[in-house]
C-alpha cells in the first residue's frame, strides 16, 4: 500500500490498479531519464520531443513564483502529474500532499524529488480519496479543464471547486492555472491545447468534447459562486505551461508584452498574425486581460 522512493512516500491505498491518464510509451522514456540521469531539468537531448520538454523542464516551475506559500504551509497539489511543479512548491512549504491518477507518473515525480522528505503522493482519483485534514494551499495546475472526466456530477466543474473549497482552511488559497478560452493565440490560429483543433474553444465546446476552459469572467464566476470570496488574476506569457513572464492586473496594462512566437511545440500551426503586435496594440486597455493566453487565479476561501 505504501512505497518509498528516497524521502518521498507513494500511497497506493486508493489506486485502482490502472492508470487512467497517460501520454503513452514516452512516459517510460521519461521515467528512465529521472531514474538514471542527472541535470535533465536544465537540458536534455530528448527535449526535442515535446512531451519530455513539457514534463521535465524547470521552466514549468515559473508558474509557482506568484504563489503566496510560506514555510509553515501544508499544500495539496491535485493532479500532480510527473511533478513539474511539485519540487518548487515543496521547497517553499512545510509539506506537500500530491494526488495523481497515474502510478507511472507518480513514480516519475517521486524519483525526481527523492532527495526531499516533505512529499507524499497519493495515487488515485481525487473524488474517491478520503481527505481528513484542511490545507493552507491547494493547486490545480492544468487540471480543472478535465473535471468532466473525473467528477461524477451533472455540474462537474462546480462540484470540483466546491469539494476543493471544503479541503481548505478558512482564508486558505486555491491556485488555478488554465488556458483562456479566448486566448489571443487561438484567434491567431493555434490549435486548442486539449482537442488539437483550431478555433474549437472560441466557437464553443460541445458535451462530446469532455473538456472545457473558460473566459476570465466565467472563471471568476465559477470560483466565487462555489466557496470562495475573492480572486486575484495573474497572466502568464506565452502561457502557463512554459511561462517566461507573469503579470498582475496592474503590470499587464503598463508593459510591452513580448514572448517567443513559437511556443506550441507539439503540432504545426499556421499563425494568422503576430501575437506580440496584437498585445502591444492593446497596451493600457482592460481588454488585454481578456485575451491573455492563460490565467493563474488566486482564490481565497471564506
Amino acid at each position: 500500500m505504501v512505497e518509498k522512493v528516497g524521502g518521498v512516500t507513494l500511497n497506493y491505498q486508493y489506486y485502482s490498479g490502472k492508470d487512467l491518464y497517460s501520454d503513452g510509451d514516452i512516459e517510460d522514456v521519461i521515467l528512465g531519464i529521472v531514474q538514471n540521469e542527472e541535470g535533465y531539468e536544465y537540458t536534455h537531448e530528448a527535449y526535442s520531443q515535446w512531451a519530455v520538454l513539457y514534463h521535465l523542464t524547470r521552466q514549468r516551475e515559473n508558474i509557482v513564483e506568484p504563489m503566496e506559500i510560506s514555510p509553515t504551509d501544508e499544500v495539496l497539489e491535485i493532479g500532480a502529474g510527473m511533478g513539474a511543479v511539485t519540487g518548487a512548491v515543496a521547497r517553499r512549504a512545510k509539506r506537500v500532499d500530491c494526488i495523481e491518477l497515474s502510478k507511472r507518473r507518480s513514480l516519475v515525480n517521486a524519483f525526481r524529488h527523492k532527495d526531499m522528505d516533505n512529499i507524499e503522493i497519493i495515487v488515485g482519483n481525487f473524488q474517491e480519496i478520503e481527505i481528513n485534514k484542511k490545507y493552507d494551499i491547494i493547486t490545480l495546475i492544468g487540471v480543472l479543464e478535465y473535471a468532466y472526466h473525473y467528477i461524477d456530477s451533472p455540474t462537474p466543474y462546480e462540484a470540483f471547486i466546491q469539494k476543493v473549497s471544503s479541503c481548505l482552511k478558512p482564508g486558505g488559497k486555491l491556485y488555478i492555472a488554465i488556458e483562456n478560452k479566448l486566448g489571443m493565440k487561438y484567434f491567431a490560429g493555434y490549435h486548442e491545447d486539449h482537442l488539437g483543433k483550431p478555433f474549437v474553444g472560441i466557437s464553443g465546446y460541445t458535451r462530446e468534447d469532455k473538456v472545457k476552459t473558460f473566459t476570465r469572467s466565467q472563471l471568476e464566476k465559477l470560483v466565487l459562486q462555489n466557496g470562495f470570496v475573492r480572486t486575484k488574476f495573474y497572466y502568464p506569457f506565452p502561457d502557463y505551461k512554459l511561462p517566461v513572464a507573469i503579470y498582475d492586473d496592474e503590470s499587464i496594462m503598463q508593459t510591452e508584452i513580448e514572448f517567443p512566437r513559437q511556443h506550441n511545440y507539439d503540432m504545426d500551426i499556421m499563425e494568422c498574425f503576430d501575437q506580440n503586435a496584437a498585445f502591444c496594440s492593446l497596451k493600457g486597455t482592460e481588454e488585454i486581460k481578456y485575451f491573455a493566453n492563460s490565467f493563474l487565479v488566486e482564490a481565497t476561501r471564506g
